[in-house]
């Protein structure tokens, strides 16, 4: 059974003075829920996670799981580069009352492919909610192949995986695995009708921070059949994906939810501020799709 179809926003996470903003995220949450997303993902690389203490995160998992009170299915990252760590953050996740885990490979360590087997096992050995691995090698050096997928897909707790390697001929190796029980995730904006033609069933999504409703239809005109109509959505939101990733994310998406007036620009080190050709170019963008007054 999968966690969600069509488009689970990764959220960035709003901060004011060193601080999560709260309010900003409350709103944030409440406009992505009316504008009909499809799942939201907390404690994410767009909600630079890495920068958050294991207490922050689990009180910023509950208070979206109480806002969302049930609405949408929300999911939380907890991975991390050691397994013991992960499993006792994913325990406290879970008593959030959140939907699923999102758990990223292990990084630095460059572990093994059997390495990287026996610790997502021993992950869902000890937690009963469905993870989604993820699986982004660009940000972490490691990859999650085929023949990882063909394992650890059989596993009751592993509901599916966030491809983000850009590898489109390893997602189709890996789309041979999906199955009722283990489904297929795009990680980039850019690949989503791509993958979606190879049976996979959503996004967990960085762009939908700012168009979460336009997002979501174009998944959903896909599932629903209307292909070309999906195909040519994709494309026109090419430009737009661009601009958020013309600096490592999430610094132009939090920019750009800023310029919308929905956050601060404030980041924690060592991410910082875009620097002013990048502030510009999304301007410009955002401009001609619509989303800041002219």
């Amino acid at each position: 059974m999968s966690l969600f179809k069509g488009a689970a926003t990764a959220l960035i996470t709003p901060f004011k003075d060193g601080k999560i903003d709260y309010v900003a995220m409350g709103k944030l949450v409440e406009w992505q829920v009316n504008q009909n997303i499809d799942g939201l993902v907390v404690c994410g690389t767009t909600g630079e996670a890495s920068t958050l203490s294991a207490k922050e995160k689990i009180q910023l998992t509950k208070f979206v799981v109480d806002l969302v009170n049930g609405r949408v299915p929300v999911i939380a990252g907890s991975g991390s580069n050691n397994t013991a760590d992960v499993i006792e953050l994913s325990k406290e996740m879970q008593a959030t009352g959140i939907d699923g885990l999102l758990i990223v490979t292990p990084y630095y360590n460059k572990c093994t492919e059997s390495g990287l087997i026996y610790h997502y096992e021993k992950i869902a050995d000890q937690v009963s909610l469905p993870i989604i691995m993820y699986s982004v090698p660009a940000r972490t050096g490691v990859n999650i192949s085929h023949t990882a997928v063909a394992v650890l897909s059989e596993h009751p707790n592993i509901a599916g995986i966030k491809e983000a390697s850009g590898n489109i001929s390893q997602i189709c190796q890996i789309a041979s695995y999906i199955s009722d029980d283990f489904a297929l995730y795009s990680g980039n904006d850019d690949q989503t009708v791509p993958i979606l033609s190879l049976g996979g069933i959503g996004c967990i999504s960085t762009v939908s921070n700012i168009i979460p409703a336009r997002f979501s239809k174009m998944i959903h005109d896909y599932l629903d059949g209307r292909y070309l109509e999906a195909g040519a959505e994709q494309v026109q939101l090419k430009s737009l994906i661009d601009a958020l990733f013309l600096e490592v994310n999430p610094i132009p998406v939090k920019a750009a939810l800023n310029m919308m007036g929905m956050c601060n620009l404030e980041y924690r080190l060592p991410m910082c501020l875009p620097n002013n050709k990048t502030q510009y170019m999304i301007y410009d963008t955002l401009e001609e799709f619509g989303l800041v007054g002219r």
